[in-house]
């Protein structure tokens, strides 16, 4: 393993997790309501998608994230309405919903898996990732095809790192908030994340 490779890895993992957009908005909110490993797992599944596309990005294969691409329009439709729903369940979700009911009723499988189809429905993550490299004048040495596999492990350990620490924070936290301040977060968690469905459906629109 060439540790420079993994470690510039990392340092993109972290910053492509730090940002508050409305995948991170799910995750943080399912620590708050069903404990700190929800929202780890689903990060996990949020991490592993983003880890897949930087391998992709990294290991230079241009048929493959040509023809995801290609495909832009119809993944950001299903992404856009997932959030949509995704949104309008968390606004009306009622502010009384404990802990125990959402352990019972969800599976950690289901955590991880959602967000990881959610987060490879939004092939921009390439996009995003490449624009990253080449502004940040970061170079992963593509000689070896090893050496994109080692850039996504590292993407995913620094997304691993940045999720264990905010989770842990907030489930730890989440006995502390009161009904009336969960009502509030589930009123603009939800908006948020259903205008960011809106939003990514009429930029296939506008485009």
């Amino acid at each position: 393993m060439n540790p420079e490779v993994f470690l510039q890895g990392v340092l993109i993992g972290v910053f492509l997790a730090a940002p508050v957009g409305p995948l991170a908005l799910v995750c943080i909110r399912r620590a708050i309501t069903g404990g700190s490993l929800h929202g780890f797992v689903s990060g996990l599944g949020v991490a592993t998608a983003d880890a897949f596309y930087a391998g992709i990005v990294a290991s230079g294969l241009a048929l493959v994230a040509g023809f995801l691409l290609a495909w832009q329009d119809p993944l950001r439709i299903i992404a856009g309405l997932t959030l949509i729903y995704i949104g309008y369940r968390i606004f009306r979700s009622p502010a009384k919903s404990d802990p125990p009911r959402y352990h019972e009723h969800v599976s950690y499988l289901r955590d991880y898996s959602s967000m990881a189809a959610l987060t490879l429905a939004n092939v921009f993550t390439i996009i995003s990732v490449g624009i990253f490299l080449s502004g940040s004048g970061i170079v992963v040495s593509t000689e070896s095809p090893a050496a994109g596999i080692v850039f996504a492990a590292g993407v995913f350990a620094g997304e691993c790192a940045w999720w264990l620490l905010v989770c842990s924070a907030l489930g730890s936290a989440r006995h502390r908030i009161s009904p009336e301040g969960l009502a509030l977060i589930n009123r603009i968690s939800g908006g948020i994340i259903a205008i960011a469905g809106i939003v990514m459906m009429l930029s296939v629109v506008v485009a």
